[in-house]
């Protein structure tokens, strides 16, 4: 069974940097694509940036580009959210998931780390 254990949120004012980190752990662990979601109170959850295992092509949302980074480390099974010029908006739970295989859904998820951004 495949474990996700996000960390490296916290509380930052508008303009700083965080950056999170996901352990993924496991005998049976294997990865295709691992990603980052994030969902603020009300909203629905939000997909924020990806990164292929393979060979690290990294997809983002348009609202992070520019400010967030996605990376992997493979020997330690872990992908990191380097997030600059932080805004108040994105307050919010964040998430990483991974996908085994090309074409399948993200099926395993980390317990979430919470971002916070004070203006």
């Amino acid at each position: 069974q495949v474990q996700l254990v996000e960390s490296g949120g916290g509380l930052v004012q508008a303009g700083g940097s965080l950056r999170l980190s996901c352990a993924a752990s496991g005998r049976t662990f294997s990865s295709w694509r691992m990603g980052w979601f994030r969902q603020a109170p009300g909203k629905e959850r939000e997909f924020v940036a990806a990164i292929r295992w393979s060979d690290g092509i990294a997809y983002y949302a348009d609202f992070v580009k520019g400010r967030f980074t996605i990376s992997r480390d493979n020997a330690k099974n872990t992908v990191y959210l380097q997030m600059n010029s932080l805004r108040p908006e994105d307050t919010a739970v964040y998430r990483c998931a991974n996908s085994r295989a090309p074409g399948r859904e993200y099926d395993a998820w980390g317990q979430g780390t919470q971002v916070t951004v004070s203006s």
